[in-house]
């Protein structure tokens, strides 16, 4: 089997470029994860108004060049999470052939991220791990979406409200997203404390309207069960590993930022 069957096996029929991988890391695998990152001292930590995040690998300056800094340890070592996302295939088209870049953001219940693009750094590829607590993750378009190109897309377009597709994003998992869901698309979380459901796969949006999740058949049971017959999922903590290749790589390397215990 090659590489790219075995990230065709976790297409999302209905997209034209999603792959969801539930169980992507196991759950020993998570607690580990878990407490390395619960262990980064207080300084590696970047504060935003809603959240608080890490930058693993690097930074993202002028010109949309990496000033490249060393990984944790454990991307690259056990669980080698790098490696695995190298192996599904997913950025054999990718300029370093794997994500050189991760982010990691913490999110506690309330909190999310507003729809937006990734932008011009990165190959058109990124894989998003889950890891402590599950969130829903909408792709969303401009409104005047028909009539964009890559190049001016984001500047001074509205975004539409209505979520183009809704996902429902299990601990342990992975959903990579290419093709026009990353080139022409925003993506988002809802500043929510828990998810509700209405039956028939439908999720019930802060502003009252619906969205359907539309990776519900690839669920585990109980979360299934609760997508397709109703009922609310409350949100806790939730750690995401936003892992992307920067296309354009400085020479030389800036000193590390990142434990590497």
């Amino acid at each position: 089997m090659t590489e790219m069957d075995l990230l065709a096996q976790h297409h999302l029929q209905g997209t034209s470029a999603i792959y969801y991988i539930p169980n992507f890391i196991s759950e020993d695998e998570e607690q580990y994860l878990l407490r390395k990152i619960e262990d980064s001292p207080k300084q590696k930590w970047k504060m935003l108004n809603n959240r608080r995040l890490q930058l693993w690998g690097g930074e993202v300056l002028q010109k949309n060049i990496l000033f490249r800094q060393d990984f944790p340890v454990f991307l690259n070592d056990f669980p080698n999470v790098l490696g695995r996302l190298r192996s599904l295939g997913a950025f054999n088209q990718s300029t370093h052939r794997g994500p050189n870049h991760v982010i990691l953001n913490e999110y506690h219940p309330g909190q999310g991220i507003m729809p937006h693009e990734d932008g011009p750094s990165y190959h058109p590829v990124v894989a998003t791990i889950s890891l402590g607590s599950h969130a829903t993750f909408h792709y969303y378009r401009y409104k005047d979406h028909d009539s964009l190109n890559v190049d001016s897309r984001s500047i001074g377009h509205s975004v539409n409200p209505a979520p183009v597709l809704s996902l429902f994003l299990e601990p342990r998992s992975v959903v990579v997203t290419t093709g026009e869901l990353y080139t022409m698309h925003l993506h988002g979380i809802d500043e929510v404390e828990a998810d509700m459901f209405v039956g028939d796969g439908f999720l019930l949006l802060p502003d009252g309207s619906h969205s359907r999740i539309v990776n519900r058949h690839m669920l585990h049971k109980t979360a299934a069960e609760i997508v397709e017959s109703g009922g609310t999922i409350g949100r806790s903590t939730r750690y995401s590993l936003t892992c992307r290749d920067v296309e354009k790589v400085a020479n030389g390397r800036v000193a590390s930022v990142v434990s590497r215990t």
